[in-house]
């Protein structure tokens, strides 16, 4: 008998078939996250016109789905914790697949929001679970570029959801769009077959036989027997009060933190919701404002891999400012029109700073803060991102309709972007743990936090 810590053996793993399964897993839930996601920004246009919607209306239709997101991520995280993350991503695929395909059997608002909200359970369950259960079987060294992938496909389910509303809807209509959302509903028996539970859940119900099963697969190079004895590093975090994160002077960043996360989220759920209408209202066709949508997306994925890999070679906080100001320069500019490349080229650009800024302020705000108090800092930061993003389509409906000129409203959905920016330039950097620490370059601190 001997005693094996099982991380230590996944860090030496080599990248194989069940990586690559699980991997591949992992991206075509996401697929569906982001499509269902992004999905009700598609339909916008025509909903108003069919159901006789205000600005105002649509908007908070589109916020209770990112309500009901930010208690999915409470109640399906506290699940997760109580029976594991592979239940709690079965919960919540299910959720967000069937209740975003029953919003296609909706003939009233009513009905719909009622949908969007149950939808958005599983939304907001489903991220944290997937990246934990992928973090956890990762190879150390290929962790953080195989979660950055399996990232990438909520940009690729947001730029389908407008390429099935430009195919389907003058066919099928509307209803289609999210009839599509139900093909999740079959993966849900590959992940009870083939995907994992994490190696502390195991640890916990001491299923010794589950764990050399999957270890085999995992390493194949370390033969593994029951009679071994299991350990991991990995430690359950006690839990630290929010009030830590305002002690040693770092109130003032904090603040700034979470104002940049609400901000941030507010600018991105806001343009998934109403990009199409903002681009309609400026004289464009509803497939030609779908477009744009797509390629919302497709810039995220972009500004994703780039920001990656400039991460390493620049300053973070340098970079984040200069992120959130470019999208909002971008945003900002097409409110003056032009011809189709250039404005094709301005919607890629407020993809690619949006999100690949919402990518970075992770690796910058774990860096900031002491290892003791790290995982509260992101967590009340994600919240505060999440209360933002709730917003967003809210905030967006009522600026339309105040009928502002074209400039006016891409200006308004600028401003979050150039609020963040700011935000971020004036965060202390002499306040950083980092800063009071050895120094070293931002590619081993984020190979630290990976």
């Amino acid at each position: 008998m001997q005693t094996i810590n099982l991380e230590q053996i996944i860090h030496a793993s080599k990248f194989n078939r069940f990586h690559f399964g699980l991997v591949a897993l992992c991206f075509l839930i996401i697929l569906f996250d982001g499509y269902d996601l992004v999905v009700y920004g598609t339909v916008v246009p025509v909903l108003i016109e069919e159901w006789g919607l205000s600005s105002v209306e649509a908007g908070t239709i589109g916020s209770y789905g990112l309500f009901g997101m930010v208690f999915g991520a409470i109640l399906l995280g506290m699940m997760a914790d109580r029976y594991g993350r592979k239940p709690a991503i079965i919960l919540s695929l299910f959720l967000f697949s069937f209740f975003t395909m029953l919003c296609g059997f909706a003939d009233n608002p009513t009905t719909f929001s009622i949908y969007r909200f149950l939808a958005g359970l599983g939304l907001g369950g489903i991220m944290p679970n997937i990246t934990a259960l992928l973090t956890d079987y990762a190879p150390k060294r290929l962790r953080s570029l195989l979660v950055t992938i399996v990232l990438c496909g909520y940009s690729v389910g947001g730029m389908l959801a407008p390429v099935f509303g430009m195919t389907l809807m003058p066919i099928f209509g509307w209803e289609a769009v999210f009839w599509v959302a139900g093909f999740g509903l079959l993966f849900i028996p590959f992940v009870y077959k083939y995907a994992p539970e994490t190696v502390v859940r195991l640890l916990q119900t001491g299923n010794k036989q589950e764990i050399v099963r999957i270890m085999a697969k995992v390493n194949p190079e370390v033969p593994l027997s029951e009679k071994d004895e299991f350990t991991t590093d990995r430690q359950e975090r006690a839990k630290v009060p929010v009030v830590e994160l305002f002690k040693e002077k770092r109130a003032l960043s904090t603040v700034l933190f979470w104002t940049t996360y609400f901000m941030s989220l507010l600018m991105v759920y806001g343009l998934n919701t109403w990009l199409p209408n903002l681009m309609m209202k400026a004289g464009y066709g509803l497939n030609s404002s779908l477009a744009f949508l797509m390629i919302l997306q497709g810039g995220s994925i972009v500004g994703a891999i780039v920001v990656a890999r400039l991460s390493s070679k620049y300053d973070l906080k340098k970079m984040l400012s200069f992120l959130y100001a470019i999208g909002a320069v971008a945003m900002t500019l097409l409110g003056f029109g032009g011809d189709m490349l250039y404005i094709y080229a301005l919607v890629a650009v407020a993809g690619a700073s949006s999100v690949g800024a919402q990518h970075l302020i992770q690796a910058y705000v774990s860096q900031y803060y002491p290892p003791s108090v790290r995982s509260t800092a992101l967590g009340t930061a994600s919240g505060m991102g999440r209360f933002g993003g709730m917003f967003g389509p809210m905030v967006g409906g009522w600026l339309l309709s105040m009928a502002l000129p074209t400039p006016m409203n891409f200006l308004a959905f600028a401003i979050p972007g150039i609020v963040a920016a700011t935000a971020l330039a004036i965060v202390p950097a002499k306040r950083a743990y980092y800063s009071s620490s050895e120094v070293v370059g931002n590619k081993e601190r984020l190979r630290e936090n990976a």
